[in-house]
């Protein structure tokens, strides 16, 4: 500590990219340090050294060549860092045993060269620092102690705290040279008269991380939280502390984050002890870990407490043990005991104090969850257990990976708060009246005035079928094209389209089929709306006839699963009759007189079927515009309008558009099954989304379709967010993210 050292070493450093209050904040590697010694009782300073540092990469940027002076050839002779750093050490220790002092402390202009740039870079290199670069004075917050109206401490620069004190600024020597003169001069009239200047408080580098138990009543300040994104699956709280390896984490202050499986999903949230250090986190944004980079964002204490708060006594005490190593096990039989586990374990992978160091994880009615959790007094013994990953146990293989005190505390929240009876879950569908007749819609007819296209490709959309219609285009109703979409929303390779007589279909199907869209042949057949109904239901339409479908026409009403629909037609939004896979989330209150959580349901009508005991193919009406646009979602026509104005107030209620938000509309495709609006709104962290602007697309069964909405502040905010997130993995699937003009 600097209350205890005898001499001051003032130490400069610069990288080969950004320098100043960004230093460290680009990977760049330690191309300078420079030193001088400053003897506190005599006030003495020692001779001023400087060394260049040889990069693995001998590159410079601009930016340093200009701000530095230096070019490449002044490094290719230098010695690599760990050499420069045990020059500096014997250096230092020379010249203080000269003096006839014993010990010393680092001062510095910024605590950036030391957490930001020395500290991270040895990491990386697997450097062991010197146990002085763990203890440092930051000149600034000296300065400030002497002369506190000079200002707050990260607007001080040298330039201004000399001219605060009336000494003129140094010029004339060379970068780093320069400054440490600068810090020399300060520290030197800080200790003389009136000042008198003590440097008695030393800011300290934690040598380790170290882990620990959270409570959800803990205060937790969310200036003090990040959220690590795009980590390693198997990362360990200890290889994401050596990540931000500089700066004081908090004892038990990272988080592993779990997916719906109870899997790591590649984030964590991690607490340091102070809004400095979360800033200084923040710097490392788009850091690498290994060969991945690491998205770094701002995240709150309530999210903190979430993930890594517990509030069970069992857990506390299992987790007590101080200094422990722990090892999750995953794919126990259900039948498993403590000594079964130690058993297989074996002898050269002791748990502390036997079965006392296991943790069975179970449901709140205590059935047995497959997984455990097992202490370990040292590394040797953790490396000897994880040896035993996917051998068997029983009759199953047995996962065996590093765990965190926050990952116990998450999987055994996640099970004790497990519903005891698996209930039928709240449909996600929401509740929207229908209109008996839409004036878009086909109603039931024999009149033959409709085309089928049939093996169109999955690429397809509004703009092909009217460009491969041609000149037939002019003879479609409005409304009259039908995208046919399968279950999970996407496009199956039919479309109907609806012509303005049955001359007009006639003529189509005779001049178009087998005619190429996209170097596939597209077979064309005229068809009445009857047809396309019975089609609908599961039939088939060839040149040859009409295949009635496998099951039984009249088999329409819900089944009794599904009792809650409102009974009374009413107007349906157009552009809720637009969507593709119905939207789900987030759900809008029912108003008092409204049954809640009710299921939309078409009436039984020749046009559309609904048989939910089928399997069947969805179909849904779509207006001649291009569905990846926001045109897609149309606003309800003049007609429909009237109509819905005609509506009592709480039918009009009901029937509000579904997309309400302004702003810049982005399709997100290829999402996991089981995806919730807080795992998109993750996905997108820094985003400042809302969960109301996040829409999931559900199918008919009541399952994530694959797809979702997300409506962006702004169309620029939209687009940065394609050009970032597209084509990255969302827990292990590939998204990609589309921007609907």
């Amino acid at each position: 500590m600097a209350s205890h050292s005898d001499t001051l070493v003032v130490f400069f450093g610069a990288t080969a990219g950004a320098n100043g209050g960004k230093l460290g904040s680009d990977e760049r590697e330690i191309i300078l340090l420079v030193w001088q010694i400053v003897d506190l009782h005599e006030k003495k300073v020692g001779k001023l050294h400087k060394c260049f540092v040889k990069p693995d990469t001998l590159e410079l940027t601009d930016l340093c060549k200009e701000e530095t002076g230096l070019a490449v050839d002044n490094l290719i002779n230098a010695e690599p860092l760990d050499k420069v750093l045990l020059q500096f050490q014997q250096t230092v220790s020379s010249e203080v045993k000269f003096l006839g002092r014993s010990s010393y402390t680092l001062c510095v202009n910024s605590p950036n060269v030391i957490r930001q740039a020395l500290h991270p870079e040895a990491s990386k290199k697997n450097l062991v620092l010197p146990e002085c670069f763990f203890t440092f004075s930051d000149v600034r917050k000296e300065f400030l102690k002497c002369c506190p109206n000079a200002g707050p401490v990260q607007k001080l620069t040298l330039a201004s705290m000399l001219e605060y004190v009336g000494l003129a600024a140094v010029s004339e020597q060379s970068f780093g040279e320069r400054e440490v003169s600068s810090m020399v001069q300060l520290v030197l009239c800080i200790l003389a008269e009136p000042h008198n200047h003590k440097f008695s408080c030393a800011e300290m580098v934690k040598y380790k991380f170290d882990s620990g138990t959270c409570s959800k009543t803990e205060p937790v300040d969310s200036e003090t939280v990040i959220r690590a994104r795009g980590l390693p699956w198997q990362s360990s709280d200890q290889d994401i502390a050596r990540f931000f390896k500089g700066l004081n984490i908090a004892k038990g202050g990272v988080a592993l984050c779990l997916n719906a499986q109870g899997r790591r999903n590649g984030e964590a949230l991690v607490r340091f002890i102070n809004s400095e250090h979360r800033d200084l986190a923040l710097e490392r944004h788009k850091h690498h870990m290994g060969s991945r980079y690491i998205e770094v964002y701002k995240a709150t204490g309530e999210e903190f407490l979430k993930i890594a708060g517990g509030t069970s006594n069992e857990v506390a005490q299992f987790l007590s043990k101080e200094n422990q190593v722990i090892i999750r096990m995953r794919g126990l039989p259900f039948t498993a005991t403590s000594q079964e586990v130690l058993s297989f374990l074996g002898p050269e992978s002791p748990v502390t104090d036997g079965s006392e160091g296991l943790l069975f994880v179970k449901y709140p009615d205590g059935r047995p969850t497959g997984d455990a959790f097992v202490l370990f007094s040292c590394e040797e013994y953790a490396q000897n257990a994880l040896k035993k990953h996917k051998q068997i146990l029983g009759k199953r293989y047995i996962e065996l990976f590093r765990s965190t005190a926050a990952e116990v505390q998450q999987v055994l929240n996640r099970y004790m708060s497990a519903p005891l009876i698996s209930t039928l879950p709240s449909s996600p569908i929401m509740p929207m009246p229908v209109l008996s007749t839409p004036p878009f819609l086909p109603a039931a007819s024999s009149t033959r005035d409709c085309i089928r296209l049939r093996g169109l490709p999955y690429t397809a959309g509004i703009e092909d079928i009217l460009e491969f219609m041609a000149e037939h285009t002019v003879d479609i109703k409005p409304h009259g094209v039908h995208m046919v979409l399968n279950q999970q929303g996407r496009p199956s390779g039919d479309a109907f389209i609806q012509m303005k007589s049955p001359d007009k279909a006639f003529m189509v199907a005779q001049k178009c089929h087998k005619k190429t869209m996209k170097d596939r042949y597209i077979e064309v057949f005229q068809c009445s709306t009857e047809e396309m109904s019975i089609v609908l239901m599961g039939g088939t339409l060839n040149r040859s006839g009409l295949s009635p479908p496998p099951c039984k026409l009249p088999c329409l009403s819900p089944p009794t699963a599904y009792a809650a629909f409102p009974t009374p037609p009413a107007i349906l939004p157009e552009a809720a009759l637009y969507q593709p896979p119905l939207l789900a989330a987030p759900r809008p209150q029912a108003a008092a007189h409204t049954p809640a959580h009710t299921l939309a349901y078409y009436p039984p009508q020749p046009h559309l079927y609904m048989n939910m005991n089928m399997n069947y193919t969805a179909y849904y009406p779509s207006p001649p515009v291009s569905p990846s646009t926001v045109g897609y979602f149309a606003a309800p026509s003049g007609a429909m309008a009237a109509a819905m104005a005609a509506q009592p107030h709480h039918a009009a209620a009901a029937a509000s558009p579904v997309l309400p938000q302004p702003g810049a509309l982005v399709r997100m495709q290829g999402l996991p099954y089981n995806t919730g609006i807080k795992d998109i709104l993750s996905f997108f962290q820094g985003y400042q989304l809302q969960p109301d602007t996040v829409f999931i697309l559900y199918n008919f069964s009541g399952q994530c379709s694959g797809e979702a909405l997300i409506t962006f502040p702004s169309e620029e905010l939209a687009r940065q967010a394609v050009a970032e997130r597209s084509n990255r993995l969302f827990y292990g699937q590939q998204v990609h993210l589309v921007l609907c003009n």
